[in-house]
């Protein structure tokens, strides 16, 4: 993990930006149970991510048809899921995508990820300038200042470095074990005692 400085002391904090979260089998809250979750920012102040692994009962192509700016209908329609990033603001939509010729409404996350919430991201979808690779996400999740490192200490997540294929080409339903057995870990492996990685 990379190491940030807070406010310019010497006083290191481990950072797990560009990390996954991985749930470990005794996490049992509802939103975040099995899940795997990119983590886009994490200091001092807390740490925010996306849940990539819980699809929801909703098409992109529904998603467009309800984004009062967006007027067109890709042929085929896109059918991929839109997924829960977490819960907050779930009104609120974001593209984890591949980069794009014009990536000045994204943020960069990684040499080959990005973020948007705008809807000139969204409006690409289905045409020609749509990013190579992407998924959408309704909502984020948030952690307070030190939560996750209480979190990470009470052995509720190990972690791992990110990596974009878990994202964009495992299929859904494997992510929270493939992520786990890139660590070497089968789920069977685990308990509640294990430290985390």
């Amino acid at each position: 993990m990379e190491s940030v400085k807070i406010n310019n002391s010497t006083e290191v904090l481990d950072t797990l930006k560009d990390h996954f979260l991985i749930a470990m089998p005794s996490l049992n809250d509802p939103y975040f149970k099995h899940s795997v979750v990119y983590i886009c920012e994490h200091d001092e102040k807390g740490a925010m991510g996306f849940i990539i692994n819980f699809p929801v009962k909703l098409t992109l192509q529904e998603l467009l048809n309800n984004v009062d700016s967006i007027d067109h209908y890709p042929e085929p329609p896109l059918l991929n899921p839109v997924f829960l990033g977490g819960p907050l603001e779930l009104e609120r939509g974001f593209v984890l995508h591949s980069p794009v010729t014009d990536n000045s409404q994204s943020t960069k996350l990684n040499d080959q990820l990005m973020v948007s919430n705008s809807n000139a991201i969204l409006s690409t979808l289905g045409t020609e300038n749509e990013p190579e690779e992407y998924i959408v996400t309704l909502g984020y999740a948030s952690w307070s200042s030190g939560q996750l490192e209480k979190e990470m200490n009470d052995n509720h997540w190990i972690s791992m470095e990110s990596q974009n294929d878990i994202i964009f080409s495992t299929p859904v339903e494997q992510r929270w074990i493939e992520s786990l057995q890139r660590l070497g870990i089968h789920p069977e492996q685990l308990s509640t005692e294990i430290g985390h990685a």
